[in-house]
């Protein structure tokens, strides 16, 4: 079984209801990264033990699909959309500026696990440009200003549900 620090999940459920099906190594690290919000070492290695298939496999798709996570998300995930009229309109300036709040380079995660910062290629909110996504929530006509306040909302929020 899982170590106790390993987040829980039924891998046994998981695997029988792709048991047989196309794709379903595919399927089931899906449905334990929407579970988990990534794949957990541990839970991969059971799981190439309950199904039978080679760890080496398992991290071959891991590492293939860029879509998948080997380590948990920060507790504030930050995206800023780089389409064109994003890029166009600022996108690099609101980098720098979480950069310089965070201490996050794009494509990491604070050490602490708070922060996280990543490029998106397009969000679909041109319009909007340029836009910034915390957790999912879309902010739109961000300038590098904003971003302070932005962080701050989710941080005070946090505090109150903590």
């Amino acid at each position: 079984m899982a170590e106790t620090n390993t987040p829980s999940i039924d891998l046994q459920a998981i695997a029988d209801k792709w048991k047989g099906k196309d794709g379903s190594l595919i399927m089931i690290l899906h449905t334990i990264q929407d579970t988990l919000g990534y794949v957990p070492r541990e839970i991969s290695l059971e799981l190439s033990k309950l199904i039978n298939v080679p760890l080496a496999r398992i991290y071959e798709v891991l590492t293939f699909y860029h879509f998948f996570k080997l380590t948990p998300p920060a507790k504030y995930q930050i995206s800023v959309c780089h389409g064109t009229a994003c890029y166009l309109k600022g996108a690099a300036d609101l980098v720098k500026e979480l950069q310089n709040i965070t201490g996050v380079n794009e494509g990491e995660t604070s050490h602490d696990g708070i922060y996280s910062v990543t490029a998106l290629r397009c969000v679909g909110c041109c319009a909007l440009a340029p836009v910034m996504l915390v957790n999912g929530k879309v902010y739109a006509a961000v300038k590098p200003a904003d971003v302070k306040a932005i962080l701050n909302e989710f941080m005070k929020e946090g505090a109150q549900n903590a």
